[in-house]
């Protein structure tokens, strides 16, 4: 036993010493930053929001705002704590309301994770519950709870684009 784990040991170190120089084992987004995407409910395709304003809940400043055109967002988690609320805006004349603010709120687990000798440590969260209102969005999607550094959509926002009375026209957030 003692010699099986010699010899992984060994090929470990081996191998480290062989990547040990290379910077192209580490991606370009060194930080594990949940991406959000946004889509129409009725067509469910890509959609961008025009005049969209997203801040974090008991936050004093705008992340995106208040004249964004925005299709995806990174919506960062505070590794210390186990939520973090955003809040979304709508700011075009006719949805300016208060009472169409949008909220999300993650609750997820954090855990220290380290990556690599380029990369360093990063923290990797899972979502474990998530609560949102229901004003302009219809629904969201956790497409994967995990959340690491790698940058992909792991949050689908589906807006209510279409009015109801007249489902083939285009309402703008």
């Amino acid at each position: 036993m003692g010699k099986i784990l010699e010899a992984v040991f060994a090929s470990a170190v081996v191998a480290t010493a062989f990547t040990g120089c290379n910077t192209t084992g580490c991606t370009d987004n060194q930080n594990s930053l949940p991406l959000a995407g946004f889509y129409s409910m009725s067509t469910k395709t890509a959609i961008t929001v025009d005049s969209i304003g997203i801040g974090g809940v008991g936050r004093d400043s705008l992340f995106y705002g208040p004249d964004s055109r925005l299709s995806q967002v990174y919506l960062p988690f505070r590794s210390q704590q186990d939520e973090t609320a955003y809040y979304i805006r709508y700011m075009s004349k006719a949805l300016d309301y208060p009472e169409l603010i949008d909220t999300l709120r993650f609750h997820y687990t954090s855990q220290p994770y380290f990556a690599s000798e380029e990369c360093g440590a990063m923290y990797r969260y899972t979502i474990t519950r998530l609560d949102y209102t229901r004003h302009l969005i219809d629904s969201v999607g956790i497409v994967d709870s995990l959340i690491t550094n790698a940058e992909l959509e792991r949050i689908h926002i589906y807006f209510r684009t279409a009015d109801p009375e007249k489902p083939e026209e285009e309402v703008k957030p």
